[in-house]
């Protein structure tokens, strides 16, 4: 519906330029541009540029006028180069088709041989039909796209604050959970502990041991339903870095040993005391490797190697290939692998996986001591208080002001270069006319002193050369002036020619201007 109302709108411009022409054609001037409007209008939402040329090329038509080059499908011209600035998204194509459009204006004028007036109407008002209203439609579009970003910036941005809201809502259920395991749990571990002590002693009764054992298997069940909700509370998210190990690496070995599982230990350098945080981590490497040495090559035999040198501590752990052979199937996991990595980076150190000598390596290495915060890279950066978010608006808010000043600052430098030769010429055409009653008054036989002060300041100085092959008198100079000082219409000319200082000859010229 709005392209039909558009369409409407122009057009009936048109019919009403059509009906206050001067011996107009139909065809030409009427049905054609109502037509190209019919195609043009709901083209340019899809190919914007081609709509342009077409009106451009109604435009042309006027240059083809004896009368007048200007018609009034200019208002057309305005308004799709305006919607070819919001709807076309290159930047080069519309560059392109606006300056063939005007090559074109020009080229027609330069074929058509017309006269000064015409040539004025090409290189001012047709120019400024076509880089104004697109720069405006350029400006318009970056608006927009501010507006549409804004909106996407902010809904991005309700959903990092969901994210961020829920991702402290996570942490805060994994330390109350660190807390009870920690505390609660530590306490009710010590109450089964003398429990089971106090069971033992010989100065109880038979119903008094019973009651104790009671306790103790009371206590025992409150353990195994606290670990059930410490469970809960963590959401299945993985042990963090300040949670400590309750076991040596050589009692997780031996139980592995105890399971069955043919595990050689090596130890290099020592045992010097490590920091919570890199014993943990030591920890986790050998866990975690045996854990998927019995998942994924199970009888298999493993090598553990603990080196400690110049401060830093090393962990191997090699098993190798499955006597069965590799285990059917896609076997799942690497995410424990992913976590651990995580781990170990966070405390400086470099953690590498991959297949070893037909079975699988695991190695790590970390600093013997560190700090519950890891320090800072000595040549770091100090952190950007700049945000995504606000980088990106910036950069739409400099588009938008970019395309803002293009949209005033290229007609202005246009008009620096166009206007001021537009309006010389201006200037010559409106001071060369000799109003109709000043002519009437003027007689052949008159001194020029006597009629000077009702002549303009100085002739045209564009005569075409139809009125200059036009008969004079013999031996005469000739002068020629204009009618009106309508810039876009053909007028008629004044001829007054002189024999020495006296008016010999005085003639009009109609409509010569029209062609050269």
């Amino acid at each position: 519906m709005r392209d039909v109302a558009l369409w409407l709108v122009l057009s009936g411009a048109g019919a009403v330029g059509f009906a206050n022409a001067t011996d107009p054609s139909m065809a030409l001037e009427l049905v054609l541009p109502v037509l190209v409007l019919a195609v043009a209008v709901p083209g340019s939402r899809r190919w914007p540029e081609v709509a342009v040329f077409l009106v451009n090329g109604l435009c042309a038509i006027g240059f083809a006028d004896e009368s007048t080059p200007a018609n009034a499908y200019v208002l057309a011209l305005a308004v799709m180069t305006y919607l070819m600035g919001v709807r076309a998204p290159a930047r080069f194509a519309p560059l392109l088709v606006l300056a063939a459009s005007l090559a074109t204006d020009l080229a027609l004028c330069a074929v058509l041989g017309v006269a000064l007036v015409w040539w004025f109407y090409a290189v001012t008002v047709l120019p400024l039909a076509l880089l104004v209203p697109w720069l405006v439609g350029r400006y318009q579009r970056a608006r927009q796209a501010l507006v549409r970003g804004g909106w996407r910036l902010a809904q991005s941005l309700e959903e990092q604050q969901r994210f961020v809201a829920e991702q402290a809502r996570l942490r805060e259920r994994t330390r109350i959970a660190a807390d009870m395991h920690d505390s609660l749990g530590h306490v009710l571990s010590l109450i089964a502990l003398r429990a089971g002590a106090l069971e033992l002693s010989p100065t109880l009764s038979d119903q008094d041991r019973d009651d104790v054992a009671e306790l103790r298997k009371a206590v025992s069940d409150a353990v195994d339903h606290l670990r059930e909700t410490v469970t809960v509370l963590r959401d299945g998210t993985e042990r963090g870095p300040e949670e400590r190990s309750v076991e040596s690496v050589e009692d997780l070995l031996s139980r592995a040993t105890a399971s069955g599982i043919a595990v050689d230990l090596e130890r290099v350098g020592g045992s010097p005391a490590l920091s919570p945080l890199v014993g943990h981590a030591v920890y986790r490497v050998v866990q975690e490797s045996l854990t998927n040495a019995t998942k994924h090559a199970p009888g298999s035999a493993v090598r553990v190697r603990i080196a400690h040198e110049d401060g830093r501590v090393g962990i191997s752990v090699v098993n190798s290939a499955p006597p069965a052979g590799p285990l059917p199937g896609v076997v799942s996991g690497n995410r424990g692998l992913a976590g651990l990595r995580e781990r170990v980076t966070a405390l400086g150190g470099v953690l590498r996986a991959g297949r070893f000598e037909g079975g699988f390596r695991v190695t790590a290495e970390l600093p013997e001591r560190v700090t519950a915060s890891p320090p800072e890279p000595a040549r770091q950066t100090p952190p950007s208080t700049e945000t995504e978010s606000t980088r990106r608006m910036g950069d739409a808010r400099r588009k938008a002001r970019l395309r803002f000043a293009a949209a005033f600052v290229a007609p202005a430098a246009v008009g620096l270069t166009v206007l001021p030769a537009a309006a010389y010429l201006a200037y010559q055409l409106a001071t060369c006319v000799l109003h109709p009653a000043a002519y009437s008054t003027v007689h052949v036989g008159q001194q020029r002193s006597e009629f000077a002060h009702l002549l303009p300041l100085q002739s045209y100085p564009y005569p075409p050369d139809s009125a200059l092959a036009a008969p004079s008198p013999r031996g005469t100079r000739c002068d020629f002036y204009r009618s009106n000082g309508n810039l876009l219409d053909q007028v008629d000319m004044y001829r007054l020619c002189y024999s020495g200082d006296r008016l010999v000859s005085k003639e009009v010229l109609p409509g010569v201007e029209g062609r050269t």
